[in-house]
C-alpha cells in the first residue's frame, strides 16, 4: 500500500515551487522591462536636452533643417533597438515560464504512472481495463501537450524570424534612403 497523505503533500509542496518559480521568473521579466524603460527615459531626456539646446543655438533656418535631419536619423534605430529589447525580454520570460510547465507536467507525469502501478498492484481483478484506460488517456494527454508545446515553439521561431527580416528591411530601406 502506499501513502495518499505523504503523496499529497509532496505534490503541493511541488505546486508551491512552480507558483513561486512563476511569480520569480515573471517579477524578473517585470524588473528587466522597468530597467530598460528607465534607461531609455534618461537616454531620451538627455538626447532631447542637447537637441533642444543645439537647435536654439542655430544661427538660422538652414542650419535648423540640417539640426533636424541629423536629429531625426538616430531616432528610428533607437526606437527599433528599444523594440527589439522589449520583445527579447517577453521572449525570455516566456521561455522561462515554459520551461517551468515543462518540469512539472513531466514531473506530474512520473507521479501518476508510479501511483497507477501501485494501484495495479492492490487492485482488484477485473480492473486492468480502467487502468488501462487512465494510462490511455494520460498518454493522448502528453501527445496533444507535446504537439501544442511544438507549435508554441514554431510559432515564438517564426516570430522571431519574421521580427528580424522586418529589422533588415527596415535597416535596408533606411540606408537607401539616406544615400538618396
Amino acid at each position: 500500500m502506499f501513502n495518499v497523505p505523504e503523496q499529497l503533500l509532496a505534490a503541493n509542496k511541488s505546486y508551491l515551487e512552480t507558483a513561486m518559480g512563476i511569480t520569480a521568473a515573471t517579477l524578473q521579466g517585470a524588473e528587466r522591462l522597468i530597467d530598460l524603460q528607465l534607461a531609455a527615459a534618461k537616454t531620451s531626456l538627455a538626447e532631447n536636452t542637447s537637441n533642444a539646446k543645439a537647435l536654439l543655438a542655430a544661427k538660422d533656418a538652414q542650419e535648423v533643417i540640417a539640426l533636424q535631419s541629423v536629429i531625426a536619423e538616430p531616432v528610428f534605430e533607437k526606437t527599433l533597438g528599444f523594440s527589439r529589447s522589449l520583445y527579447e525580454v517577453a521572449s525570455q520570460t516566456q521561455a522561462e515560464i515554459t520551461k517551468l510547465f515543462e518540469e512539472r507536467a513531466a514531473e506530474f507525469n512520473k507521479v501518476v504512472v508510479s501511483a497507477l502501478d501501485k494501484v495495479v498492484k492492490t487492485a482488484p481483478a477485473g480492473s486492468d481495463i480502467a487502468i488501462a484506460a487512465v494510462k490511455s488517456a494520460m498518454a493522448a494527454a502528453n501527445s496533444a501537450y507535446g504537439t501544442i508545446s511544438k507549435t508554441a515553439k514554431q510559432v515564438t521561431e517564426l516570430t522571431e524570424a519574421g521580427v528580424a527580416a522586418v529589422t533588415s528591411q527596415v535597416s535596408h530601406a533606411k540606408k537607401k534612403a539616406v544615400r538618396a
